[in-house]
């Protein structure tokens, strides 16, 4: 297949998902930039013939199908699909309301799986295709204050880990991208939200982590433009990983998730190891 593809990318109106489409383009492929605000869309994107501009709420199945059915109606095919997608949700579980986690979870988890639905079809039928998911340092590492985006992560990559041997012998491969903290608008107000305060035994804590994650908009040290050009470079290997971990904090963050693995690993070895059951 030439290097020319169709990319199929959600949360195209701002953010990563603008870079990525551009970073498309720019490599002289096809794209189908989606959001649930086109108007976003066409002022974040210069009008192109290799660009298709379609609305797609990811929480809606029956959008992700109607997408799909207009992307493949004006291109022919779908051979990248980007689940890029998603929102923040900050906060204590204890002050969460049980439907902000549904929220979250319907958002960063449910909607990769309705777009990804509706799309293996398409790939099946191709025999081949590449399934790329954002996730996040979070999709790794659990952190104070992020109950909620974390299990959000966490549940994509059990999800792509499972699936990338359900669909690999159609052609089909799947890459899990763990992002570490870039210059995109995840921490701004339209997409971040908080759990309410509601329990003082959390305050200050809680305060801390909010302002943090305020002083870092914009400052993020990770380029999106520099994340795009990289997953072209994968989305054309015969081989692509399963995993990417994007940014110099993913992968002290994995780094660091290994090396606590080993340590708990060799702590408890001998319990571990004496749990087969003794037949009399």
């Amino acid at each position: 297949m030439s290097d020319k593809k169709v990319w199929f990318i959600t949360g195209a109106g701002r953010g990563m998902g603008v870079e990525f489409a551009k970073a498309a383009l720019q490599a002289g492929n096809k794209v189908v930039a989606t959001g649930r605000n086109t108007d976003a869309i066409s002022k974040a994107l210069s009008e192109n013939e290799n660009l298709l501009i379609v609305k797609l709420d990811i929480t809606s199945l029956s959008d992700a199908e109607a997408a799909v059915s207009a992307a493949v109606a004006h291109f022919g095919r779908i051979d990248v699909l980007i689940n890029n997608a998603g929102s923040f949700y900050g906060g204590y579980f204890e002050e969460f309301r049980p439907e902000q986690i549904e929220n979250q979870l319907t958002t960063n988890f449910f909607g990769p799986m309705n777009v990804t639905r509706a799309l293996l079809p398409v790939m099946r039928k191709q025999r081949s295709g590449h399934i790329f998911s954002i996730s996040s340092g979070a999709g790794l590492v659990g952190f104070e204050f992020n109950t909620a985006y974390a299990a959000s992560k966490f549940a994509l990559e059990g999800w792509m880990e499972s699936l990338q041997a359900e669909v690999e012998p159609f052609g089909i491969h799947t890459t899990i991208v763990n992002a570490g903290f870039f210059r995109t608008e995840l921490l701004t107000k339209e997409s971040t939200n908080y759990a309410t305060p509601s329990i003082e035994a959390y305050t200050g804590r809680r305060e801390e982590f909010q302002e943090f994650f305020v002083s870092k908009n914009g400052k993020q040290e990770g380029d999106p433009t520099k994340l795009g050009q990289a997953l072209i470079k994968i989305a054309n290997e015969e081989q692509p990983p399963h995993r990417f971990l994007a940014g110099e904090d993913a992968v002290d963050l994995a780094e660091q998730k290994i090396a606590q693995l080993r340590g708990q690993i060799d702590a408890y070895r001998d319990l571990s190891m004496s749990m087969a059951y003794e037949e009399e």
